[in-house]
């Protein structure tokens, strides 16, 4: 068994603009730098006594950044990237507001944008990704069952806790806010969810 801490990246300039991100690789702002440090502080007593650390993150620089500043204050190894847990891709939407998405397509989870990648292809990439990044946290801390802390972004976090609670979570109309942390436990290739961090869309 594997305890799964998936992170949500700090901060940057697009998501204080309500710009939609994606794959556009989009550095954290000064806001994210400071949620990263106080999410890593809060994860670094969380974790104490619990046995390896294992971080890793997307291969986007603010999740990255995220996880090396967790993995400094942690105390452990350098995060590795895996490309497969990078936000979805959003297409034509990428580098516009939410209004402007809702005005040009509707409903968030329906809407049919050129280009963006589909839901269920996210949601298959998120859970290869996190499957074999257990897979080689396990392989580096053997015989030890590690903690994994992975860094990576909105949407695709959503998909993995939807996976996780059979679509009850999370509840509609909320969001999961830059440097929240959400624990599942990883039996073999089920996930459970343990908790997540819902706040109400403003």
């Amino acid at each position: 068994m594997t305890s799964l801490v998936l992170v949500r990246h700090g901060e940057t300039d697009w998501n204080a603009q309500r710009r939609i991100q994606g794959s556009t690789d989009i550095p954290l702002n000064e806001n994210g730098r400071t949620q990263a440090r106080e999410t890593a502080e809060r994860l670094r007593d969380e974790l104490a006594g619990d046995g390896p650390v294992v971080i890793a993150s997307s291969d986007l620089s603010r999740a990255h950044e995220t996880a090396r500043i967790i993995a400094t204050t942690v105390g452990v190894a350098e995060p590795r990237t895996y490309p497969q847990l990078r936000e979805r891709s959003y297409g034509d939407a990428e580098g516009i507001t939410d209004s402007e998405f809702h005005a040009r397509w509707g409903d968030w989870h329906t809407a049919e944008v050129p280009n963006a990648e589909s839901w269920p292809d996210v949601r298959r990439r998120a859970l290869a990704g996190i499957q074999r990044v257990i897979r080689d946290a396990r392989r580096a801390t053997a015989p030890a069952a590690p903690t994994v802390v992975v860094v990576a972004h909105g949407a695709l976090i959503r998909e993995v806790i939807r996976h996780a609670s059979a679509g009850e979570f999370p509840h509609a109309g909320e969001r999961l806010p830059n440097g929240s942390a959400h624990t599942f436990l990883v039996e073999r290739d089920r996930l459970s969810m343990r908790s997540y961090v819902g706040t109400p869309v403003r």
